[in-house]
């Protein structure tokens, strides 16, 4: 990509997950239920746009290792490990969050939605600290 690499379009892309993310919040708990159904699609839609890249990218490059050592390697896994973690457990959660709502089961959308979030934007805010330890 001529002047853009990946990784920095990935990290531009969490970024944008998590603000919207946060709108949507916002939206909802100020009962702005159409503002909120556009943020949160569009967070779902910008979250698709990141795992595409992400797969470009690593079926390109590989793995990428950390480059540092010592304290900071230590802290660089304690991030790493829990949001790979979480970051396969949201796929699933968010398809469910999101076509709950498309649904129109709304109790049990909130129900889950509850959980989702919290890890979603965990997943999106690590996902940008990794890339600035990375590169």
């Amino acid at each position: 990509m001529n002047g853009l690499s990946l990784p920095a379009l990935n990290a531009g892309l969490n970024t944008l997950s998590f603000v919207l993310l946060i709108a949507g919040y916002i939206c909802i708990r100020r009962r702005r239920l159409v503002a909120h159904r556009i943020c949160m699609l569009a967070a779902f839609l910008v979250s698709i746009l990141f795992l595409i890249s992400y797969v470009i990218h690593h079926a390109r490059v590989g793995s990428v290792p950390y480059p540092g050592g010592g304290f900071l390697r230590a802290i660089y896994f304690s991030i790493l490990i829990p949001h790979v973690l979480l970051a396969a457990a949201i796929v699933p959660l968010a398809l469910v969050t999101v076509w709950r709502a498309l649904t129109g089961r709304f109790d049990r959308h909130i129900a889950i939605a509850r959980i989702t979030l919290p890890i979603w934007l965990f997943v999106s805010v690590s996902g940008v600290v990794i890339y600035l330890m990375l590169y």
